[in-house]
């Protein structure tokens, strides 16, 4: 079965590489898998508010990909499989697809204008590096125009 990893967070972007993973998966029978990433904050003060705002961004991420599995839910009548981790999104990436092999494609989603963004920039410049495909679904394209192209 295709497995196709989608990260998602909060922008266009991520939705547009999401509808693109779940009309593929469709299609080809396969399935998709959400990983919310949740960024290490970057100052110690205090224990406990550290705790607070790492719960909190947690929270905010679980919340995230679970709204999109129940959107890619609605729409397939499959449920994804969904996974949060804290740190960097390149290392998670990484390690992510390190413990599952069976993903076949990696679909991360480009700014309709501007840079394409950092995770697209970062494993852009180092496919070698992956043990899988990498889509890169340009942000201009319209509905009609994923749902032909998937």
């Amino acid at each position: 079965m295709r497995v196709y990893l989608v990260i998602v967070d909060e922008t266009e972007e991520a939705r547009t590489a999401l509808r693109f993973a779940s009309r593929r998966a469709a299609k080809t029978g396969g399935m998709v898998h959400i990983l919310a990433l949740v960024p290490r904050q970057s100052f110690n003060a205090f224990g406990a508010v550290q705790e607070t705002i790492e719960d909190e961004a947690r929270g905010r991420a679980e919340v995230l990909a679970n709204s999109a599995a129940g959107e890619l839910a609605f729409e397939s009548g499959k449920m994804p499989q969904i996974a949060v981790r804290v740190g960097d999104g390149k290392t998670v990436i990484a390690e992510y697809l390190a413990e599952h092999p069976e993903v076949a494609a990696l679909v991360l989603g480009a700014a309709a204008d501007g840079i394409p963004g950092p995770l697209v920039t970062h494993f852009s410049t180092h496919v070698s590096a992956l043990t899988c495909p990498l889509f890169v679904i340009p942000g201009s394209l319209g509905t009609e125009e994923i749902d032909r192209l998937s």
